[in-house]
């Protein structure tokens, strides 16, 4: 085997080759100037008899720009050892030993991905970040009251109870925990809020669920990769009926309590109305009174759009309705179309009230008249269970105080407005609250049903 030496190749001019083999099969090291620099190859046979040459670089006596020629066959060593122990095609083997690398760097480069991705589900996608969600799903669905109950519940009972529950990932929330959280409220004696921190998890998961499938729900619940619902296991909690009702005379003395201030018309409002959901009626703006006829929307249960819900007021409660439009449009700065119970607030900045104002003074009512204390939803039943006295039928009830309106029956097939018989039980109801002022407790029973044959 003839080797090259320095003086050779310092000798070399431009265009000019010089090769040194190792020997039969071992491949040949092959030098080549051009532009005045020397780059190096590696020539090989392969297999099938072709001849490849794979570039080493480029040579330099003094290493400073390239590899010395003892560097360059040390290279050579390698190339031989390759071709030996390979394939028999040096550059097939080298290509395929990037690829291997690459993939396994990609692989890498996945796996780490793959782990920060869960780092950031563990951290973002938590049972608390899972509730915010939904509260804001209802709000986006208009449902303002639900919202508000729903975010106060879980707060309390979730975020600040058990902050080591929420601060985990919702998808992997178990059975267990779901039950420790609810055990905790019903123990501490709070049984309704105990059910309906139940409901509203239950509600949370099962959206959450359905989202990837649902497009009316919102995509913010999909990357929560909720896919079971652990509060399934927690058996629900029944809710006991309400059985608060209102005695005639206690209701007399309730009315004697409502003045001429805003929250009071308010409550009067809805109890002239037939006792309407107080949320649903602070909705109501201007433009929903037209002609004797107030519009509120019943949003309630899983309907996605509100339901128009009409009321013919009697007399008494259309009074009540052209006070607080008079008083609606002073306060409302040229608001076409304000809330029908605009105030101010502290500062003298406009404010529509809520339903905890209205719920607040009712209890306050409660408390000055001593006895069993009551709230605005036994002022509802109080109204439905005496609208029952006077002879107001069971589905003239439900229409007019706009629950359990749902079914195929209903949504599909009947679609009778019931307006009039909706505006008799409001009359027959305010000649009765005028009764119980002047001491007729006991006369004048009207039964209203609905017509016969209407449709």
């Amino acid at each position: 085997m003839a080797l090259l030496t320095v003086r050779e190749l310092r000798a070399m001019k431009d265009g000019d080759r010089l090769s040194e083999s190792a020997g039969r099969g071992q491949g040949t090291l092959r030098f080549r100037k051009t532009g005045g620099r020397v780059r190096v190859y590696f020539r090989f046979t392969k297999p099938d008899g072709s001849r490849d040459e794979l570039p080493l670089g480029w040579y330099d006596e003094g290493g400073r720009d390239g590899w010395t020629l003892i560097q360059v066959r040390d290279e050579a060593v390698k190339m031989r050892e390759r071709l030996q122990s390979g394939s028999g095609d040096v550059r097939a083997d080298q290509e395929a030993e990037k690829a291997a690398r690459d993939a396994e760097r990609k692989a890498l480069e996945r796996a780490r991905e793959e782990a920060e991705r869960k780092i950031l589900e563990r951290e973002q996608y938590t049972l608390s970040a899972l509730c915010g969600a939904y509260v804001r799903m209802l709000e986006a669905n208009g449902k303002t009251k639900s919202a508000s109950d729903t975010r106060s519940i879980l707060n309390v009972h979730v975020a600040k109870a058990h902050p080591e529950i929420a601060g985990l990932p919702a998808n992997e929330i178990t059975p267990r925990q779901i039950a420790a959280m609810v055990r905790t409220v019903r123990e501490a004696g709070k049984e309704s809020a105990s059910g309906q921190l139940r409901t509203y998890l239950h509600a949370a998961f099962g959206a959450a669920i359905r989202a990837p499938f649902d497009s009316s729900l919102p995509s913010e619940l999909i990357p929560f990769n909720v896919e079971t619902n652990p509060v399934a296991a927690v058996p629900t909690i029944r809710r006991r009926a309400g059985e608060r009702a209102l005695s005639k005379a206690e209701l007399l003395e309730y009315l004697g309590h409502l003045g001429d201030g805003i929250v009071d018309q308010v409550l009067l409002l809805a109890l002239l109305a037939g006792g309407q959901r107080m949320a649903q009626l602070l909705r109501a703006r201007v433009g929903d009174w037209d002609q004797g006829v107030l519009r509120l929307w019943d949003g309630k249960g899983k309907r996605q759009k509100p339901r128009e819900h009409l009321l013919r007021l009697g007399p008494k409660g259309a009074e009540v309705v052209e006070g607080l439009i008079a008083r609606a449009r002073e306060l409302s700065a040229g608001d076409p179309n304000p809330s029908l119970f605009g105030s101010t607030d502290r500062y003298g900045h406009p404010a529509v009230m809520v339903y905890t104002t209205a719920s607040a003074r009712v209890s306050a009512i409660s408390k000055a008249m001593g006895g069993e204390s009551f709230d605005l939803r036994d002022i509802r039943r109080t109204a439905e269970t005496q609208l029952a006295g006077l002879g107001v039928s069971r589905d003239v009830r439900a229409q007019l105080l706009s629950h359990g309106i749902s079914g195929v029956q209903a949504v599909h097939y009947d679609r009778h407005t019931y307006m009039d018989e909706k505006r008799a039980a409001l009359l027959a109801w305010e000649r009765h609250l005028g009764q119980l002022k002047e001491g007729e407790t006991g006369s004048n029973v009207v039964e209203i049903k609905r017509r016969a044959g209407a449709a």
